[in-house]
């Protein structure tokens, strides 16, 4: 994909290099992109960060969940803009841009995988790859007016993609529409090794909802009553274990040691410029302690035992996907960080918990999309996406 046919900025302005597919199978007819961290043959892995480009080299291999989309037919169209080293939320790249945000575009598209939702909300491909480790698909998903989900932890392989926190790293991609997110499913994720029930338990999280602010709350009352039309009357429960700052600064501090492995020596050793919230996240991770790390760690295991009991082998939590609709692209660093802080709050119950969380574009607030969410237990990726097909058959 060239800069001159991608007046959303969403791709990397890497040359045009063949990559084969085959000429039928599931998803032949259908294009995608995919989110500069997993290896292509043909082409640099960047990461978005100019000093991994300079390294990377022309890879001569692809990674696995790449190959498999090609082997199913599939044809690929580019590389698209990563967030720095994935650790941001904003979709903006002090380095190679701000993917444009296809379904508001005064708006920021989200990120880590700004460039895939931004490729499937501007029309530029059917479905694209991205990544979720704090939200990375989520986020962009619920911002861009997409479907998409963070599957189970290791559901689909992450060989050959660069790493940010492996324990809590996981594949995912967007659509438009959940006919193609179910064709893609197929290829991805196969057969549920723990399948729900054809009557799940549908949940209310009343802790997660009383986060959102009245306006937000509102925009999604409609959206929630067309879950349940389809599924049944939600039941309330409580998620939060130590309440939601215990579980934030677990995720943070676990997330943070792992970023530090993953990309501290680079760092130290190259000094490379980052950007704005990059950097400064960087130098926390720097600073985690192996107390903090050790406590989270154990916290960590307390909260999937706490949410799989709460959730068992049929519960289904339907829940606000991010605080609110995307913030203006216009607003200032701070006021970013502050979203970013509340939206972890939600986002990381599917990081402790290792279980999927698929999100459905069924809501505006302001003109702009907002996502409602179906979280399973480990190993229902495949249960949520066809709920989703239900739900959005159902209101027709």
């Amino acid at each position: 994909m060239t800069m001159l046919r991608d007046a959303a900025r969403a791709f990397m302005p890497y040359p045009d290099a063949p990559v084969r597919h085959t000429a039928d199978g599931p998803l032949a007819g259908l294009t995608f992109a995919v989110k500069d961290l997993y290896d292509v043959a043909g082409y640099p892995t960047g990461g978005g960060q100019p000093f991994v480009l300079a390294m990377s080299g022309v890879k001569t291999t692809t990674a696995p969940a790449v190959q498999r989309l090609l082997d199913a037919g599939a044809r690929f169209v580019g590389k698209t803009i990563t967030d720095e080293l994935a650790f941001s939320m904003n979709g903006q790249n002090a380095h190679f841009g701000s993917p444009i945000n296809g379904a508001a575009p005064d708006r920021i598209a989200g990120g880590s995988s700004s460039g895939s939702a931004s490729a499937v909300s501007n029309h530029l491909c059917d479905f694209a790859l991205g990544s979720d480790t704090g939200g990375s698909v989520r986020a962009p998903a619920s911002h861009c007016g997409l479907f998409g989900l963070r599957p189970t932890h290791g559901r689909i392989s992450l060989a050959s993609v660069m790493d940010l926190s492996p324990s809590f790293d996981t594949c995912g991609w967007f659509t438009r529409d959940v006919a193609t997110y179910a064709r893609v499913a197929d290829v991805l994720l196969g057969t549920d090794p723990s399948p729900l029930p054809p009557t799940p338990r549908l949940l209310a999280p009343g802790d997660v909802w009383a986060l959102l602010a009245p306006d937000a709350a509102d925009a999604l009352r409609a959206p929630r009553a067309q879950i349940e039309a389809a599924l049944g009357a939600a039941s309330p429960v409580a998620v939060a274990l130590d309440g939601f700052d215990a579980m934030y600064w677990s995720f943070r501090y676990l997330q943070g040691r792992e970023a530090w492995q993953s990309d501290g020596a680079l760092i130290e050793r190259f000094a490379p410029p980052l950007g704005p919230g990059v950097r400064e996240r960087f130098a926390f991770s720097r600073s985690v302690t192996d107390a903090q790390v050790a406590e989270a760690a154990a916290f960590r295991a307390r909260f999937r035992a706490h949410f799989n009991a709460l959730i068992g082998s049929d519960g289904v939590l339907v829940m606000p996907t991010m605080p609110d609709i995307a913030p203006l692209a216009s607003d200032a660093d701070g006021a970013l960080e502050d979203y970013r802080n509340r939206a972890i709050r939600m986002l990381c119950i599917s990081g402790l918990a290792s279980c999927p969380q698929l999100s459905l574009p069924l809501a505006t607030r302001n003109g702009a999309p907002f996502g409602i969410s179906l979280v399973g237990p480990v190993g229902s990726d495949r249960s949520l996406v066809a709920l989703a097909e239900r739900i959005v058959a159902a209101a027709r």
